[in-house]
């Protein structure tokens, strides 16, 4: 061996990761004074910070050492137990009953954990993975590793097209989906299209794997009930706090059926033995008192004024985009969470355009790389959460001066 030369041979299945094209991208935006609406990030004013230093003294003050400790690989029982309860409240609030019992929560570290252990307990090579196109990309890259033949199923307004999930479900392991104001696409999915996709799955054998961190995100009217609600059993449900307390606490849940909880929960041990139990305990502290009921609609509150700033600086910008849907931008009106889906103009692309954007003060990102299969070119997502009011109108004609001047060249 040469004397610099690298001891070290990596795994064929480290060998095929790749780091995030977004994440990657977005340093063009690490400029100072660039306004960014490429952020997946909630708002930091929503962080309930008073009732966490309360909720540290009290974690402390009653079980100090159970609170440093090793914990349960499951996750903190009085928590678990809250999940379940808050999820049994919600779905039926919704019209539909959904059992959840604690004993099916797992505690994982972030939501993403929870798709990493469904990629090791699902996921064989070349197991056939279905996701929607487009697709939350942190997904993909947890699925990545564990080496899948992944397909996009297509899509309309009002959710997954049953007659392409159908024509794709042969064979497949299992069928990753958001239904709540999905990342990237803001995309709500109709009540109707969820009784219809659960059907059709139950009838393909496909299990759901249902994401669902932005649910509680909502505008005017709560989402439909989960998917997971209408089919238990043929479903895994992924939540998180991270939206609704805090995303440093990394915290998030997988409620499962009990044919798969004990292989996810098998995968948490080997993965960390247990997510930290000072963070769990002081979520369970904070929800104390249905806290959630009267913080979540201070969120609401900020993100859908936030939104309406923005839609409205888009239509002010580019007031021809209806009429000329080729010509100019075109968006959709998210009903909930933190993101609007946007089109260029035709002969336009979005990832061209980022550093024109940058160099006129304002940030996107691109909406290519959360495309699995074919990705459009044009797509683009902004973020309304994070800017502030002013910020959104005066990063709204940036973008609009970069993309005539985009045009023009």
């Amino acid at each position: 061996m040469q004397p610099n030369a690298s001891p070290w041979t990596l795994s064929a299945r480290a060998e095929k990761m790749n780091p995030s094209v977004i994440r990657e991208l977005l340093k063009l935006t690490e400029k100072p004074g660039i306004i960014s609406f490429a952020g997946g990030l909630p708002a930091g004013a929503t962080f309930p910070i008073a009732e966490f230093q309360a909720a540290c003294t009290a974690v402390l003050g009653s079980d100090p050492i159970g609170a440093l400790q090793y914990a349960a690989s499951e996750g903190y029982g009085p928590l678990r137990e809250l999940v379940a309860q808050q999820l049994r409240q919600q779905s039926a609030a919704a019209g539909q009953p959904w059992d959840v019992q604690a004993e099916q929560v797992l505690i994982t570290t972030g939501s993403q954990q929870g798709l990493d252990l469904v990629a090791k307990v699902l996921i064989d090579h070349g197991s056939r993975v279905l996701v929607e196109s487009p697709t939350y990309l942190g997904a993909v890259m947890a699925f990545t590793p564990m080496e899948p033949a992944i397909a996009s199923v297509g899509n309309d307004d009002d959710g997954v097209s049953i007659s392409d999930f159908e024509a794709q479900a042969a064979g497949a392991r299992f069928f990753y989906v958001l239904p709540n104001f999905q990342n990237p696409s803001g995309r709500l999915m109709s009540a109707e299209r969820r009784r219809a996709l659960s059907a059709a799955a139950a009838t393909a054998g496909v299990p759901l794997v249902e994401d669902n961190p932005y649910g509680d995100l909502w505008f005017e009217t709560p989402p439909p009930p989960p998917l997971t609600a209408l089919n238990p059993e043929g479903g895994i449900y992924l939540g998180s706090f991270s939206k609704v307390l805090a995303p440093g606490l990394r915290l998030g849940f997988i409620v499962a059926p009990k044919t798969v909880y004990p292989k996810l929960l098998q995968a948490k041990q080997a993965a960390d033995l247990h997510s930290p139990g000072f963070n769990q305990r002081l979520v369970y502290e904070v929800m104390q008192n249905n806290f959630l009921d009267r913080h979540v609609p201070t969120i609401r509150a900020l993100y859908k004024s936030q939104r309406d700033v923005m839609l409205a600086a888009l239509h002010s910008a580019f007031p021809h985009s209806t009429t000329h849907p080729d010509q100019s931008l075109t968006w959709n009106e998210p009903a909930g969470g933190m993101f609007l889906w946007a089109r260029l103009p035709a002969g336009l692309n979005a990832v061209d355009l980022l550093p024109r954007a940058v160099a006129h003060g304002v940030a996107f990102v691109p909406g290519a790389p959360f495309y699995a299969g074919t990705p459009d070119p044009r797509s683009m997502r902004l973020s309304f959460v994070t800017p502030s009011a002013d910020e959104i109108r005066r990063g709204v004609v940036a973008l609009a001066n970069a993309i005539r001047e985009m045009q023009g060249s």
